[in-house]
């Protein structure tokens, strides 16, 4: 069984730059805080530059660490990747997660969206798995997407 989550926001800035902003391993960390039992992310490691195929390792501010594999690459349109190496109690809810993000250009700046597909390790949890995923997983997708946007006002009202 699967469940998918989906967050969206404008950000003030070229797709090229939330391209960079979304893929930056040393970026990203300060913006996906987490939320609830979703963990924040507290850096991430490559092991190869940045490609489909390529693997990362996603250290959590828990001590989880998850291993990113990129499925789609393609800058500044598509990222897309397979995360894997939940910890309980987590694990006992998510075997995996299949992550899209899509960047468009717009009047304003970019539009981006991050989907989520994650397929569920005991089905007959689904109804916890839904209440994690689409509360606290939702939520913690939008306050990364809303730091993002933070950040690039910070910076625009910095060099004013």
């Amino acid at each position: 069984m699967r469940l998918t989550v989906s967050a969206e926001r404008s950000l003030p800035c070229t797709p090229d730059v939330a391209f960079e902003l979304a893929t930056n391993p040393d970026k990203f960390p300060a913006y996906f805080t987490g939320f609830g039992p979703v963990r924040g992310v507290s850096g991430i490691r490559l092991h190869s530059e940045l490609a489909r195929g390529s693997q990362r390792r996603v250290h959590l501010v828990d001590g989880t660490v998850l291993t990113e594999r990129v499925t789609e690459h393609d800058p500044p349109v598509r990222h897309g990747y397979t995360l894997t190496g939940f910890r309980p109690p987590m694990a006992w809810l998510v075997e995996k997660g299949e992550a899209m993000w899509s960047f468009a250009g717009h009047e304003f700046g970019a539009r981006v969206r991050w989907d989520y597909e994650f397929t569920l390790a005991r089905p007959w949890l689904a109804p916890v798995a839904a209440i994690v995923l689409h509360l606290f997983m939702r939520r913690a997708m939008h306050r990364c997407l809303k730091n993002m946007k933070r950040s690039l006002e910070s910076a625009v009202a910095a060099a004013s």
